[in-house]
């Protein structure tokens, strides 16, 4: 694992924990019809890290593919006991990026969203954060995200090449 920045977290029985080290590449706050129809909620927040950054501590987990807005699959990993939400691995970098949701973090004020998107399937008494770019559909990162986290998602669309290659 990648040194810097530690967080913890797991699922809502306790059983499965996992350790993310490093910083983050971007946080998601999703509010598409999909996402609300997932969590059974108004949608999502994901951190978002390079899989080899996420490790599992305990726990046995369950996997569920349901289609992602782009088309390609979204998996979503539950803990096998408990069935909660922990990660979600999208189908552009698929298993090299890992999503976490931000509510199984031990902290999960630490992590705040960088944009805000699908606004426009939003549930129509949502208020959004004024200081948080909104987007009513998704967006391009490279009006957004700072240059490292714009690179370190390049490198992972490198390695996605390379291995189907």
């Amino acid at each position: 694992m990648s040194g810097g920045a530690v967080r913890e977290g797991g699922c809502a029985c306790c059983k499965t924990r996992y350790r993310i080290a490093g910083e983050l590449i971007m946080v998601h706050h999703c509010l598409c019809r999909q996402c609300q129809q997932q969590t059974g909620s108004t949608g999502v927040v994901n951190g978002f890290w390079e899989s080899d950054r996420v490790e599992l501590l305990s726990g046995d987990l369950a996997e569920f593919s349901v289609p992602g807005g782009s088309g390609e699959p979204h998996t979503i990993v539950r803990c096998k006991d408990c069935g909660s939400a922990v990660f979600s691995h999208y189908g552009r970098l698929g298993r090299l990026m890992t999503g976490v949701r931000a509510g199984s973090l031990d902290e999960p004020g630490s992590i705040t969203p960088d944009v805000t998107i699908f606004t426009a399937e939003a549930m129509p008494w949502v208020r959004f954060d004024t200081d948080n770019p909104q987007f009513e559909g998704y967006y391009d990162p490279r009006e957004v995200l700072p240059e490292e986290s714009l690179d370190r998602l390049r490198a992972l669309g490198k390695r996605r090449r390379a291995d189907e290659g």
